[in-house]
């Protein structure tokens, strides 16, 4: 085998390089996942773990290292049960970069017709109207996009609607005297498919305290799956957009129209 060069007495070929580059992507990734969560600490605590098990074996403390063996034996295990919805968004991210956008790709290029892009332009007008609208009335909204996944079950969690999208229907929704206005709106293939669907709440520690149950249930959903959400705050009327587990906040309207269209409506 050919070496590139030698470091000393240590050979190092092109898949050393390829090697070395590839595990610090993933860690890299993995550190992206993890960052600002509650999720970091525990991860840091196996490290440490991991970290005195090696330690304790090379100094040959016996009894030390046979307890601390019984951690890492199992700690794969731990590990899937412990970070099951960062491994989970670790395996959409993978999917969604590779036969994700290739599927995305082939599905746009068979599918390509003007009747559903003018169908399309026309149901991200009508939920563009319905945020602003709620937005200067200081109407608290949650509408989720599924972006092709099905959400564990999600939608069956509220008012199944399989209705049209209109800026009307929304706005009903979302009336503090309507009974559905307490959820999330569930968007997906073109269509409402429910309303008042509960979310999973996030328990970031990095969000600001001012920050409401609706926030925390979009950032929440965002962290679990490749969905995004919208949200208008009651308190402010200002927008808010999660996705990959984070939100941006206080949107303008130009910043609003560009992720609306960027959605898989």
């Amino acid at each position: 085998m050919n070496f590139l060069f030698e470091i000393g007495f240590l050979p190092i070929s092109l898949w050393d390089v390829l090697d070395i580059t590839i595990v610090g992507y993933l860690i890299y990734r993995v550190y992206l996942l993890l960052r600002g969560s509650i999720a970091f600490n525990i991860f840091i605590g196996i490290v440490v773990i991991y970290l005195l098990w090696w330690l304790v074996g090379m100094l040959k403390m016996d009894m030390l290292s046979m307890i601390l063996s019984q951690f890492v034996n199992v700690g794969f295990i731990i590990i899937i049960i412990i970070f099951q919805p960062e491994v989970r968004r670790f395996l959409l991210m993978l999917g969604n970069t590779t036969l994700g956008r290739r599927s995305e790709v082939m599905f746009r290029w068979f599918t390509r017709n003007l009747d559903k892009k003018i169908v399309n332009e026309a149901a991200t007008a009508e939920i563009r109207e319905a945020l602003l609208r709620m937005s200067r009335e200081k109407t608290g909204a949650l509408i989720v996009f599924s972006n092709s996944l099905e959400l564990d079950g999600m939608g069956h969690s509220g008012v199944l609607l399989d209705a049209r999208i209109s800026k009307t229907l929304l706005l009903s929704i979302f009336q503090k005297e309507s009974p559905l206005h307490d959820g999330a709106v569930l968007i997906s293939k073109g269509k409402i498919q429910s309303a008042s669907c509960v979310l999973p709440v996030s328990d970031s520690p990095d969000l600001p305290t001012r920050i409401g149950l609706r926030h925390r249930a979009a950032l929440g959903i965002s962290e679990r799956s490749n969905a995004t959400a919208f949200v208008v705050s009651e308190e402010t009327g200002s927008i808010s957009f999660a996705a990959n587990g984070k939100i941006e906040l206080k949107l303008k309207e130009k910043r609003l129209s560009e992720l609306l269209l960027a959605q898989q409506i």
